[in-house]
Order: C-alpha cells, then structure tokens, then sequence
C-alpha cells in the first residue's frame, strides 16, 4: 500500500484526494461480504450524528420545564455545568477514538483497556438503552402523527410500524444511507434552533409579535421575576434534566469505527460540536428565559402537550399563527433522528459484543455493504416488542414504564465509562514507554476532565430519586435506582462465569485494529486557500454547521 501511494506526484491533480481515497481502502472501506464494517461516513455526515443525537425532545418539548423548576438563572448554570462536562468526555472520548477508531468503542474500551467483564456490562447496558430509546420514540410518533390525524381515523400502532419499517430499511441499506439521513434529519432540527433563536431576539426587541400590557416586558422584566427559584433543591432538581438532554454526543464514538479517515474527522466532529450544542440550549434557554414568565402555567407542560411548547409559545408571541404546527413537524423530525440514531447505535453495540465473544457469534455477520444485518434486525424486533408492551390493552404499559426506568440512567454509565477507560488508557500508554505527543488527538484536559465527568455523573446516578425519600416512595425508589443493580450484576456476573480479571497497565493491548497509516496528506496552504476560495457554500455550511 505505502508503494503504491510513492507512485504519485505531488505535482499531479487530485493527489491528496487519492492518497485519501488509499487511506479510506486501507482502513476497510472494501472489506467483502461478512469481513466487517465499513468507513463510509464522511466529516460531516460525523458532526451531525453527535449534534442531531442531542437535540430532540429534551430541548423542544422540556426545556421550558427546567426554567419553571428553577427559573432561568438556575437553568443557565445546570446546562452550563452539564455542557462543560460534556465537552470533558467529548474530549476524552476524541483522544480514544482518533488513536483507535473501531464500532462500538464504548465496549471495547472496557475490554481492552480495563477488564472484559466491564466491556460486557457497558455494552449490553448501552444496546438495552437505545433499543428501550427507539421503542419509546415509536410510542412518540403515534401521538405526534395523532396531532393531525385521530386515532379514530388511523391507530398510532399503524404509524409505528411504518416508521420502524422506514427505520429499519434505511439502517439495513448502509451505513452511508444512514448518515445521509441523520445528517438531513438533524439539519433541520438545526434550522429550526438557528430560526427560533433569531425569532426570539425579534420579539424581545418588539420587532415582531405583540405582548399583553398586564405582563412584563420581554427581556429583563421577565427574567429577574424569578431568576433563582426553588433554591439548591430547584437547581439539582434540573441539573439532573439538563444531563438527560445533553445524552446522544457519545454517538460519534460508536460512528468512528465507520468514518472516513478518523484521525482527521473525529477531532474536527469533537472540536466543533462542543460549541455548537452549547450555543444551542445555553443560548435557547435564555430566550425562553427572556420571553416566557418562570411562573407561566403552561412553561412547566406536565403533558408535553405541542401547544405548551415553549417553542411554540415564543413563536405565537412573535406572531406566528402557525407556531404549532411547525413545531410539531420539527419534533417528529427529532424522533425519527432519534429512532434512527437508536437503531444504530444499539446494533454497533450488539455486532461489537458479538465480536468479542460476549453475544451469538451470528450477530458479528455483516453483508457485502459492511451492515450487521442481523444485529440490526434483532433490535428492531426488540424495539416492536416493547413498543407493544406499552400499549395500554397490555398491563395498562406498566412493562413498558419499568422498562423505561431500566434504560433512562444508562446514558450516564455510558458517559462514567467513557471518562474511565480514558483514564486506564492514557495510565497504560505511559506505561509502556510510549509518547503523550505522539496521539494523534490530545486531551488537554487530562486527568481533571475525565475525574470531573465521573464525578458529576455519579452525582446524577445516585442523586436522581432524591425526591423518593422524603416521604419514602417505594415507587419512586425503585423507578430511580433499579438499573444499579442490573449494572453490578452484569458485571460481576460475567466476571465469575468467564474468570476475567483486571488487566495490569503494560498488558493492555494498544496496536491491535488500528490503521497502518497515521498520517494525512494535505495540499500546501496557497493550493488549500485556493481550494477553498473556489467552493464558498461550503465554507459556509461549514461556518454554519
């Protein structure tokens, strides 16, 4: 391979295209049927899976929840402190990733980089999470369709079953077809963010809408009518919702296994996400903050009802008759992103756990286009299966509610095991002699980001059912906590079947699965300015996006 990429001139056209096209090969974009997965993501198609994975009903629907908890003081700093921790294990999980770059790298890490029992637990864990995740988002759509047509004119079951057909088929074509979708899926999330914020600062202005004269002012009137509500309970109360919504930015990490030359594309995905989904909920929450009383009736919406939206209730302010039903098209437009990312991310998990010996060896199969079909399919079935559990003919959903509670906390034991196994990574490539500078991405935030993020994420864990204690709510308690147990007996129940123990640091395996070629070849800066002067649409979705 390095022969045939000599074979080129630096002089001739196209060269950085084609030695990027050898890289791509090398790293089995080619692999033939039931070899592998294969890296057909491209950069963007990588930034939009992380950013579209954390917009969606939490923000659209929610978020207004967190300012009548709390107010829109104390809901600034829960999303900004959930948002720096985010940037801590997004950072972590870059400097795994770029280095070893493989599918289901939330598992795999654990196994190589600590113990296979804890690989075991983390991956089942996470395929359970996001198969529980898609069934709740076939539930969503049903309701969402039932805003337009009654389910005396169509039962919600019916839209369900198609949107988990449509799903399903987009995750069994390729990889490809599922990043262009996710990518278009979250691009108009993205907008409809982007738009409503401009919408927001208009009517905070009075260039649009018109305001009742017995209400305050938008802007500082309605912000400081309660900036701090609810004291250090109504704070902790929505830092814990804040770290729910921010759940999804893990998934360029699973993505990175299929990417187009990850060393390159996964810190740009990393670098630039950040920002961005900070800008989306700190900048969203303020303008509800600034619009929308802390005290309004409707902010809290208990029923997640599309009229209560905050989203919606902005735009009818500024004038915007049909508010509703736009948003309501933007929501279902996050639960197929989400059903979509659900179907993904759990299937990766299961072909990883299949590799590695710890689920039905049949599962690791993958066609010719590099999709494990059946891993894919298994979590469909899955997700159809709870989704009937939920329906109402059946226990009244009462299997479907505790399977919601089994999978709601395990985003954090994702995040907690991220930030671990970063810690066991960098222990053991100092360890063995090897060169911090010589990563291809450098966490610069080592070790206190990922100590931080463990820190803040067992807060969340253990702190999540505080309210089930005073009174005591047995409900309460077990809806909170019944996923630790699981957890703990994953683990050590793999590690008394299979004998695992923890790997000593000059033992872990840091060459295996990685690509032969490190380097990237870039044109010199006058060629790349003029590149780039020539195709301006993309320096702007770039800016943009």
């Amino acid at each position: 391979m390095k022969e045939e990429a000599a074979s080129y001139s630096p002089d001739e056209v196209g060269y950085t295209e084609k030695i990027e096209d050898l890289k791509d090969t090398n790293d089995l974009s080619t692999t033939k049927e039931g070899d592998g997965l294969q890296r057909n993501l491209a950069a963007r198609h990588l930034t939009m899976i992380s950013l579209g994975g954390t917009i969606g009903t939490g923000l659209f629907l929610a978020s207004g929840s967190s300012i009548a908890l709390a107010g829109p003081g104390f809901a600034q700093v829960a999303y900004c402190l959930i948002g720096s921790m985010v940037f801590c294990f997004m950072s972590s999980l870059g400097e795994m990733t770029t280095y070893l770059p493989v599918a289901g790298s939330i598992n795999t890490y654990g196994t190589r980089f600590f113990d296979p029992a804890l690989g075991f637990m983390l991956g089942w864990v996470y395929w359970f999470s996001w198969s529980i995740t898609l069934a709740a988002e076939l539930v969503a759509s049903s309701i969402i369709i039932s805003y337009w047509v009654s389910p005396e004119q169509c039962p919600g079951w019916v839209w369900a079953l198609v949107f988990i057909v449509v799903l399903t088929s987009l995750n069994l074509v390729s990889v490809k077809a599922y990043g262009e979708t996710e990518y278009w899926l979250s691009l108009i999330k993205v907008l409809a963010v982007f738009i409503f914020i401009i919408v927001g600062f208009l009517y905070i202005g009075g260039a649009v809408g018109t305001r009742d004269p017995a209400e305050p002012k938008p802007g500082p009137e309605v912000f400081n009518m309660g900036p701090f509500h609810g004291g250090f309970v109504g704070l902790f109360s929505i830092f814990l919702n804040a770290g729910f919504s921010f759940q999804g930015a893990e998934l360029v990490g699973i993505a990175a296994g299929e990417t187009k030359n990850p060393r390159k594309n996964v810190p740009r995905a990393i670098r630039q996400v950040f920002w961005r989904i900070l800008l989306f909920y700190v900048l969203t929450i303020l303008i509800i903050g600034l619009c929308i009383p802390y005290d309004d009736p409707a902010l809290a919406n208990d029923e997640e009802s599309i009229e209560s939206s905050p989203f919606t209730r902005v735009f009818v302010r500024a004038g915007i008759k049909v508010g509703a039903d736009i948003m309501n098209a933007v929501i279902l437009v996050a639960i197929l992103s989400a059903g979509n990312s659900g179907l993904y991310a759990s299937s990766r998990a299961l072909h990883t756990l299949s590799k590695e010996g710890n689920a039905p060896q049949f599962f690791s199969y993958t066609n010719r286009w590099g999709v494990p079909i059946y891993a894919v399919l298994s979590t469909s079935l899955i997700g159809c299966f709870a989704f009937i559990v939920s329906l109402p003919q059946i226990g009244q959903g009462q299997a479907y509610e505790w399977l919601l509670s089994l999978s709601s906390t395990t985003g954090f034991i994702a995040w907690l095991g991220i930030a671990f196994n970063h810690i066991r990574f960098r222990m053991a490539y100092v360890a063995q002699g090897r060169n911090i500078n010589d990563l291809p991405f450098v966490s610069r935030l080592y070790p206190w980001g990922p100590i931080y993020t463990i820190l803040v994420c067992l807060v969340i864990l253990f702190g999540q059912g505080y309210t089930a204690f005073s009174p005591f709510d047995l409900k309460a308690f077990l809806s909170a906590y019944v996923t630790l147990p699981f957890v703990f007996i994953l683990y050590f129940g793999k590690k008394f079947w299979s004998k695992t123990r923890i790997l000593a640091l000059v033992d872990v395996d840091l060459d295996t699965g990685r690509s032969s070629i490190d380097t990237t070849v870039n044109l010199n800066p006058e060629e790349q300015a003029a590149k780039d002067k020539g195709r301006w649409y993309r320096r702007i979705m770039n800016l943009l996006f």
